[in-house]
């Protein structure tokens, strides 16, 4: 995936710890690897725009169609929202990957 305005504030690494130990086919892991991008990019975007009003939707949607990884985005970001954007995202990327490591990780058995 191409780089992102918001990827300086995405932490994945336990869960690409726990895909590499589990995965060994590379290209299944390749494969999830796009979906936990995909699922990352559609849940940060959503929850921004929870927080957009909805006035400005589409203004923020064509300039990040445009210029995915222009990090203004963040300034345009932060004049239309009354929140800490940067901090919003980093809490959702905490729940994210929280999510994603009880997906991912095996289920313990026991006897």
């Amino acid at each position: 995936m191409s780089k992102i305005f918001y990827d300086h504030l995405i932490d994945l690494s336990a869960v690409e710890k726990e895909i590499k130990k589990n995965v060994t086919d590379p290209e299944e892991r390749a494969e999830i690897y796009k979906l936990v991008d995909e699922i990352v990019h559609h849940r940060i975007v959503g929850c921004i725009l929870d927080e957009l009003p909805k006035a400005h939707h589409n203004e923020f949607l064509t300039k990040l169609s445009n210029h995915p990884h222009d990090e203004n985005l963040f300034t345009y970001l932060k004049e239309k929202l009354s929140i800490d954007i940067e901090q919003f995202i980093r809490r959702e990327m905490y729940d994210v990957g929280s999510e994603l490591l009880q997906l991912i990780k095996p289920v313990e058995q026991t006897h």
